[in-house]
């Protein structure tokens, strides 16, 4: 477990991280290599995600990329002399990373604004919600380097477009616009590069403007859920509603409703 850090004790060579209004803005800043994920990016990545995890002042998180990538895949350089043994470790530490992002009580967005190839690709799958820029590429092209998706890709995108579409993507390494991305559920919607951000941080503001419990068990709710059969999902659901019906939340949102005012979050 890394120790519970501040923003200002962090040393991020690859990534850059603004803190205001309660959102994590982070950005992926490795243009000059398309912002390729090697061992350096995801440690500071796992810091990130570690400080908003526990900082109670930071109730969601934007990813982002630096040019012309989101994430263009892993570090290939890095890769190309490995065995099973350091491709496994590999795929092991990313997946964590990333199952650390699914696993995050708060929201996380992926501002994708270029290249999402890859391990880019599979970071964007491991976020709650994808915006995509009209330059964005999503794509799977594993099997060219004769490896297949590791960080996560064969289980991620299957559940979001279903199994045909998840096969014909990964087996053919096919790249998609971000409007074929979109038509198959990839991502949630397409904005113009230049509104990227600012639709990212608009959508993110309503959601943090949100009951923090509420929005955290719904994830939880969703997230479990998918893989259970659909009783015991609902019995998760029954379970975490109770949850939220003992909170000061629940208190405050309701009475708000009544009194026709806006509710005032613990966390707003």
């Amino acid at each position: 477990m890394i120790d519970l850090l501040k923003k200002e004790d962090m040393v991020l060579e690859n990534i850059k991280l603004d803190i205001e209004d309660g959102i994590a803005m982070v950005v992926m800043n490795r243009p000059e290599a398309m912002n390729a994920l090697n061992n350096n990016t995801l440690q500071e990545l796992e810091q990130i995600i570690e400080l908003v995890k526990m900082d109670k002042n930071v109730y969601g998180m934007i990813i982002t990329g630096e040019g012309k990538a989101f994430v263009a895949g892993a570090d290939i350089a890095q890769m190309k002399d490995y065995k099973a043994e350091e491709g496994r470790n590999y795929a092991e530490f990313a997946q964590s990373i990333f199952n650390k992002i699914e696993d995050l009580g708060k929201p996380v967005i992926a501002a994708v604004n270029g290249y999402a190839l890859g391990g880019g690709c599979e970071l964007s799958m491991s976020c709650d919600i994808r915006i995509a820029s009209d330059k964005a590429v999503f794509g799977q092209p594993e099997v060219n380097l004769g490896v297949i998706p590791c960080f996560g890709g064969t289980q991620r995108l299957s559940r979001l477009v279903g199994t045909g579409i998840a096969k014909e993507l990964i087996f053919t390494g096919r790249m998609v616009k971000a409007d074929e991305a979109c038509s198959m559920g990839l991502v949630n919607k397409v904005v113009p590069l230049e509104e990227l951000v600012n639709q990212s941080l608009d959508m993110m503001k309503m959601i943090v403007a949100k009951a923090p419990m509420a929005v955290k068990y719904s994830k939880i709710s969703i997230n479990q859920g998918f893989d259970m059969d659909l009783r015991k999902a609902l019995e998760l659901e029954k379970d975490l509603a109770a949850l939220t019906f003992a909170s000061d939340d629940k208190d405050e949102g309701m009475n708000a409703f009544l009194e026709k005012r806006n509710a005032n979050f613990k966390n707003c």
